[in-house]
């Protein structure tokens, strides 16, 4: 997969789910949604009456705009998925269409939430690595194919800045997939790994439920012990 830009590309809460491994207990805490775009994550948690805020610099865009974008990068999207099948795990979706559908389908729900979501907070233009909250204003930050995804797009220094701002709005984060858009592993994970440890965070690598690239089923899980000051 190559792109030349961070694309808007939503997911759904059963993909959440699977992706964080998100109990019920963890559906009910104060979450940031980071990077959300055009999910349903959101919506599908606001009909479920939990508490989430999802921050996205597209969200400065409107409705039409944002459902514009997607359809523009769709083809190439798909067509890319198609010429490189092998290197996808074909058991959540049958096959790049289907896999297209989906995501529309997100993307519908969505923009049918997304106007009332904005009036209500919901939905906030903000982007990393600063992000206008409260220290410790989140239980949880869910972040979903941004950080690690789009290496090529987005500098070590601006990770490392915009896990500490994470960490400083919420006391525990986590991130997924932990490979590329091409699928090899993120080459500085130890980096990062050294530089959170470092600064007194507890981290680990999980498996988990969801593989859709093969080798992407691993999320980084970032919490803060009690008592730790955010830095």
């Amino acid at each position: 997969m190559k792109l030349s830009e961070i694309v808007p590309w939503g997911r759904t809460l059963d993909e959440y789910r699977a992706m964080f491994s998100l109990s019920k207990a963890d559906l009910s805490l104060k979450i940031l949604g980071c990077g959300d775009g055009p999910a349903s994550f959101n919506a599908e948690m606001t009909e479920l009456r939990r508490a989430i805020i999802s921050v996205d610099p597209v969200y400065q865009f409107s409705a039409e705009h944002i459902e514009q974008r997607v359809r523009a990068t769709y083809q190439s999207i798909i067509s890319q998925v198609k010429q490189n099948a092998d290197r996808y795990v074909w058991k959540t979706f049958r096959d790049a269409d289907d896999l297209g559908r989906a995501r529309l389908n997100a993307m519908e729900k969505f923009l049918s939430d997304y106007e009332s979501g904005k009036a209500e907070g919901r939905y906030l233009h903000q982007a990393l690595p600063s992000l206008d909250f409260d220290d410790d204003q989140f239980e949880l930050c869910l972040c979903s194919h941004l950080l690690f995804l789009y290496a090529k797009h987005l500098s070590l220094e601006f990770h490392i800045a915009s896990l500490d701002e994470l960490l400083r709005v919420a006391s525990e984060v986590r991130i997924f997939p932990l490979v590329q858009l091409n699928g090899k592993p993120y080459p500085h994970l130890k980096v990062i790994l050294k530089h959170l440890s470092s600064q007194g965070y507890s981290v680990q690598v999980d498996p988990v439920a969801y593989e859709f690239q093969k080798g992407g089923n691993e999320m980084l899980r970032i919490s803060r012990p009690a008592g730790h000051t955010p830095v």
